[in-house]
């Protein structure tokens, strides 16, 4: 085999491999030889079939499979003696007149035009100085999330009063018949069913009218379904319902007490606002671990200047830019991104997609020199983790990531990321710098 490197420009290689006919042909033979005394043909005896033959009936298919055979495993060899890391799979052009080729009559002559990684020396880790937020869940933190957790599971007591009326907010117990030109229709009608005024829950007109209501009071309530409705037989028709208010509760004060503990399933208070104050104090970890996360990768791009694989670059950009895109579509651009035009957009857009590609390079220089990987059994646990998001469907999902490569990689370059990280963080002067709440949880600017 004969590599000779045709072109080298930045990061752009073009590498020409030929593979001489006699090694073809040499192969070929090998391989006839090899199956010709297995061979079981119509007109001669078993193991007793002519090479001659045997070439002339399956030479042609046999060469293929060298040929094949021969690509793959010249272009790997190519690459290794030329000493480069590709930064993706080359594109490889064939040069040769195949058919001469297949009848063994020309050399295999090909060029693998590939983009190589950057050679880069990265920043070493103990170098770096970082400083990392510390905030601890406080009481006045432990009170606000107790009374939201209240908040959500909301129970409703009897409304007290001399004339109880029905109002926002308020629970009433009803039954009711929906009727359509006089008749009842079906799917319009419940007894005691229990209805939040001001919760939407039923269609557009339906909650207002029975404010003001009283307790033992019937009522006829006029509304009109929307067009769009689901039953296409009511869909914008005017109904009415006959709506006899059977209770009127009002939501209870919040209380958070033994009792509340108990009623979600707790054994007590204290228990509960140990469990509470714990998990703010995971909140709190991972927006501090971001926070450092974010200050690392801005220490790593300030850090680190070289040439960018440009067929990377496009690939993220475009993936960036598609999303972009069906945010503009779904009108759900930012404020100060919708004023800009799409020339503006796509440069702005474009040194985000540079600084990914320079820094997942930089974490995988940094992680190949310090051997760090990704045990199936992490990847399997993330794997696992993420099929738990979608109950019911848990086996569809891990089948989808077994069989899909791609998708599996997806998985495991997340993962590797933040083991770097840790690696980085263990070898880096790491401060602690106590904040507030509110400087923890200010949202920076994402990319």
């Amino acid at each position: 085999m004969q590599v000779v490197e045709k072109s080298n420009e930045g990061l752009s290689r073009v590498i020409a491999v030929t593979i001489p006919v006699t090694e073809l042909n040499a192969k070929l033979d090998a391989k006839l030889k090899e199956v010709a005394p297995q061979m079981k043909l119509k007109g001669f005896r078993p193991g007793k079939v002519p090479a001659a033959h045997v070439r002339k009936t399956f030479g042609r298919e046999m060469m293929g499979e060298i040929i094949n055979t021969a690509l793959n495993e010249s272009s790997q060899k190519a690459l290794e003696d030329a000493k480069v890391r590709p930064a993706a799979p080359a594109d490889m052009k064939l040069t040769s007149d195949m058919d001469k080729v297949m009848a063994g009559q020309e050399d295999l002559v090909f060029e693998m035009a590939l983009e190589v990684m950057p050679e880069f020396t990265p920043v070493d880790p103990t170098t770096l100085k970082l400083s990392r937020p510390v905030y601890e869940a406080t009481d006045a933190d432990l009170d606000e999330a107790l009374k939201e957790l209240a908040g959500q599971a909301k129970s409703y007591e009897d409304k007290k009063g001399k004339t109880v009326k029905a109002a926002d907010g308020d629970e009433v117990t009803i039954d009711f018949l929906g009727k359509l030109d006089g008749e009842p229709f079906e799917g319009g009608a419940a007894e005691d069913a229990q209805l939040v005024i001001g919760s939407n829950r039923f269609i557009p007109g339906f909650e207002e009218q029975l404010k003001g209501a009283k307790v033992g009071e019937e009522k006829v309530l006029n509304v009109t379904f929307p067009e769009d409705y689901q039953a296409k037989h009511l869909a914008g028709k005017a109904v009415t319902f006959d709506v006899t208010v059977k209770a009127i509760k009002a939501e209870a004060e919040a209380k958070v007490d033994e009792e509340f503990a108990k009623r979600i399933g707790l054994e007590s208070l204290d228990k509960l606002k140990e469990l509470m104050r714990d998990n703010l104090n995971q909140q709190y970890k991972g927006a501090a671990r971001f926070k450092l996360k974010r200050a690392l990768l801005d220490a790593l791009d300030k850090a680190h200047t070289f040439a960018l694989p440009p067929k990377m670059v496009d690939a993220e950009f475009e993936g960036i830019w598609q999303q972009v895109q069906a945010d503009k579509e779904a009108g759900n651009l930012p404020a100060e991104d919708a004023k800009k035009s799409e020339k503006k957009l796509k440069e702005e857009y474009l040194k985000i997609a540079e600084r990914r590609v320079r820094l997942g390079l930089v974490l995988a220089e940094i992680g190949r020199a310090n051997d760090v990987g990704v045990t199936d059994q992490e990847l399997n646990n993330a794997i696992m983790a993420e099929a738990r998001n979608y109950p019911g469907q848990e086996q569809q999902v891990l089948e989808f990531y077994r069989q899909n490569q791609n998708a599996a990689a997806s998985m495991r370059a997340p993962i590797y990321e933040e083991k770097v990280c840790d690696l980085i963080f263990d070898k880096a002067k790491v401060k602690d710098t106590p904040i507030t709440k509110e400087e923890l949880l200010k949202e920076d600017d994402e990319e």
